[in-house]
């Protein structure tokens, strides 16, 4: 049995879930964002909007593979942005990389490779940990999500593939 339209709009609404608990955060508990914060939203977006358009598609065997494949590689790619973070939590501080200017001013002032360069990096800024749940931090929780959600979709593809 391929995955039905069910089976992705889960998908899609945790991501939408998880963003909006990030907005929350941002603007009514005064969390800004780091750099990789800003990457790993670009990343739960993208996921939000593959799962998204397969739930609207309803998608046959083929579809429902690439739908879930592609799912599957954003949100491990979502994932190492996630454990780049952590790594950089986990530095001892006088390893931490210095704190780099904030991204509107990147993108004002570098061209577009280097802002993504400076982006992907990392800076002291998101080895800070000002928010913990059952004594994680965001990237912490963040990277168990993109895990989650990858090995959802791959279930997902696994279904579709075994249809």
């Amino acid at each position: 049995m391929t995955p039905g339209r069910l089976d992705y709009a889960i998908a899609a609404l945790a991501c939408a879930g998880l963003l909006a608990f990030g907005y929350y955060l941002q603007y009514f508990e005064d969390q800004v964002p780091c750099p990789l914060c800003l990457v790993q939203r670009g990343f739960y977006v993208l996921v939000l909007l593959v799962f998204g358009a397969a739930a609207l598609h309803a998608p046959g065997r083929a579809g429902a593979l690439a739908y879930s494949l592609v799912g599957a590689a954003l949100a491990a790619g979502g994932a190492a942005v996630a454990a780049r973070q952590v790594w950089l939590q986990h530095l001892p501080p006088e390893h931490v990389p210095p704190c780099g200017p904030d991204l509107y001013y990147m993108l004002e002032n570098l061209p577009l490779a280097r802002v993504l360069e400076k982006l992907f990096a990392g800076s002291g800024q998101c080895a800070e940990v000002h928010w913990r749940f059952l004594g994680l931090s965001i990237a912490e929780w963040s990277l168990a999500c993109f895990v989650l959600l990858a090995l959802y979709a791959l279930w997902l593809a696994w279904r579709a593939r075994s249809a």
